[in-house]
């Protein structure tokens, strides 16, 4: 009976991820076997024209704009993220919960009011012109909003508070004997850092690199509302299969490869992820 505890303190959390992930996502499998109907909806004759169609270089193309910017905003938040629980784990340990909170605010509003919030900034009358203005810039500006850029930019904002989570756990936990060893021995710091500290947190790289991308390359709020419409990611062609378009097959194709790439990224972090684990027991 003691060792079924574990098991039945976990039925409510599993009875919750079968309901409301597994049985939508093995549905949404399902519809990509089917046909779109001829005035929409759904025809129930089993084909895999939806699965080949997302291979066409049109939509191939959407999938590798997508993932070329999930991976840059990923790439961006590491570098800062990195940085910022870096400095917050060198911080004294007084005051690392407070940077913590600091770090983490963004979350406590509203991810539409976030984004929103960079179109006030980023406009052709927003602060950010305004200041150029006020320092004496009086050339035409670039365009900022509606950009490629800006689309990173509202994904890495929103994005970087796991990033700094994900890299100041194991920071935290570092043992500072180690680095002060590596010194007595003669390495620089930089060396230290290169060849102790930066292998030794890994994993937290791995971790908020792997949550980054996998939480942008889906995304479509940002893309429609930083990106005004003008070019496509995977999520927003998703969103207008379903709501627009009408092509539920097509729609429901696209979801469960995107679903597949996310999958196959998070398995393969969770496995690197034992393996620096497994090395470092080995090691000590």
């Amino acid at each position: 009976m003691q060792d079924r505890k574990p098991l039945y303190l976990m039925t409510p959390a599993l009875a919750w991820l079968t309901a409301f992930m597994v049985i939508p996502c093995l549905l949404i499998l399902a519809l990509a076997f089917f046909r779109r109907g001829l005035y929409g909806g759904i025809e129930y004759t089993f084909t895999l024209e939806n699965l080949a169609l997302v291979f066409d270089p049109l939509y191939a193309g959407i999938f590798l704009k997508s993932a070329w910017i999930a991976g840059l905003a990923a790439l961006i938040a590491v570098i800062i993220g990195y940085a910022a629980a870096f400095a917050i784990a060198a911080a004294p340990s007084r005051q690392q919960p407070i940077l913590l909170f600091f770090a983490v605010l963004p979350f406590w509003s509203n991810y539409l009011v976030r984004t929103y919030a960079w179109i006030v900034l980023l406009n052709r009358e927003g602060l950010i012109t305004g200041l150029a203005r006020w320092l004496g810039y009086d050339a035409e500006l670039p365009r900022l909003l509606y950009t490629e850029g800006a689309v990173v930019v509202g994904l890495v904002y929103n994005y970087l508070p796991f990033v700094i989570l994900a890299c100041y756990a194991p920071l935290s936990r570092l043992n500072p004997e180690i680095a002060e060893a590596s010194r007595d021995l003669g390495a620089s710091g930089w060396t230290t850092f290169r060849r102790v500290v930066l292998p030794m947190t890994a994993p937290g790289i791995a971790t908020g690199f792997v949550f980054v991308f996998v939480l942008s390359i889906g995304n479509f709020v940002t893309p429609a509302l930083l990106g005004g419409g003008q070019f496509q990611m995977i999520g927003n062609l998703v969103y207008a299969q379903f709501l627009t378009a009408n092509d539920w097959p097509f729609g429901a194709a696209l979801s469960m490869i995107l679903i597949a790439i996310m999958m196959g990224l998070l398995t393969l972090q969770t496995f690197a992820t034992e393996r620096a684990s497994g090395a470092k027991r080995e090691g000590s």
